[in-house]
């Protein structure tokens, strides 16, 4: 039994790509997607003539609705392969926009469900950001169901699970890279591995959170730097992992993988429940500056990704 098979006995395991072409030989039950993700499956060959069909398809519509077809495209053809959801991410320009949010996902859904896709097979990813997880909020209460992401901090964790959203993205590798540049130097990789990466630690402690209190949100751990990190989170609710780590993991003996993370035990903690209102998620996030710092540069990073994408599109339109 190789790792990626023995890792699937403790935890469902999401292939993090647009590459639908790739995900068959993994075996995923689920598929997750992001700009990033999206940006670089439509510059490969076998892709390009998607995006050039759908583009043709709805020419002088808006370059938004656009969009939101181009991404609709890949979920449905992912959802093809797959027996599981597909996350389809909002703009992250509208991050800060909750009323802009809704209305955003709204379309997606509308677009999923003309392709005749059941709405329980999408997760609409959105930033958890106070508005994100408040346009959140109000889509679970709709029946939309929603996959927050950017997600680096416990603060956005209680907020997310308060919103009773379907499910977090808990960023290991982002904050693994956080604390490795801040401690520059003295940074020890082998101390800092397994159990005690920083990254690994935040999930664990969210995990533990939920599962005490019997909050139905599910925990997937996300932005993985190597398979140490995933394997110390064997027993999470969902994993979503990289193509190249999944081959990594399937290259690997697992006949000696164990469970680190169990629910039962997380109900034995001794926890404190909290409870966050704006002004208290607002300042809980601000005193986290890894978190701060993560969030801004990953709503920045999905935006210059989601510009790059337009003017591909713009190309191909011409």
């Amino acid at each position: 039994m190789n790792q990626l098979e023995a890792l699937k006995q403790f935890t469902t395991v999401v292939a993090d790509t647009g590459d639908f072409y790739q995900l068959a030989q993994f075996q995923p039950r689920d598929a997750t997607t992001n700009p990033s993700l999206i940006l670089k499956a439509v510059q490969k060959p076998e892709y390009a003539p998607l995006m050039r069909a759908t583009v043709a398809q709805f020419k002088g519509r808006a370059l938004d609705e656009i969009m939101d077809r181009i991404l609709v495209r890949f979920g449905c053809e992912i959802l093809s392969t797959i027996p599981g959801r597909v996350s389809t991410e909002v703009d992250a320009r509208l991050s800060f926009d909750t009323v802009a949010t809704v209305t955003r996902a709204e379309r997606l859904i509308e677009l999923y469900q003309a392709a005749g896709i059941h709405t329980d097979r999408v997760l609409i990813k959105i930033a958890a950001t106070w508005e994100g997880i408040e346009a959140a909020r109000i889509l679970e209460q709709r029946g939309i169901h929603t996959n927050l992401t950017l997600l680096f901090s416990f603060c956005q964790a209680i907020a997310c699970g308060q919103a009773k959203v379907q499910l977090i993205s808990p960023f290991v590798g982002r904050i693994y890279d956080w604390y490795k540049k801040q401690a520059g130097a003295q940074w020890d990789e082998a101390a800092m591995a397994g159990a005690n990466d920083p990254g690994v630690s935040s999930v664990r402690q969210i995990y533990n959170y939920y599962k005490h209190f019997d909050i139905a949100t599910e925990v997937m751990g996300a932005s993985f730097r190597n398979t140490g990190q995933i394997l110390a989170l064997a027993g999470c609710d969902l994993l979503t992992i990289a193509p190249e780590l999944l081959a990594q993991l399937s290259a690997q003996d697992g006949s000696t993988l164990t469970r680190a993370m169990d629910a039962n035990s997380a109900k034995t903690q001794n926890l404190k429940r909290l409870l966050l209102d704006e002004p208290s998620f607002r300042f809980a996030l601000n005193e986290d500056a890894m978190a701060t710092e993560k969030l801004a540069e990953g709503i920045r990073a999905f935006t210059a990704d989601t510009l790059k994408l337009e003017a591909l599109m713009q190309q191909a339109a011409t």
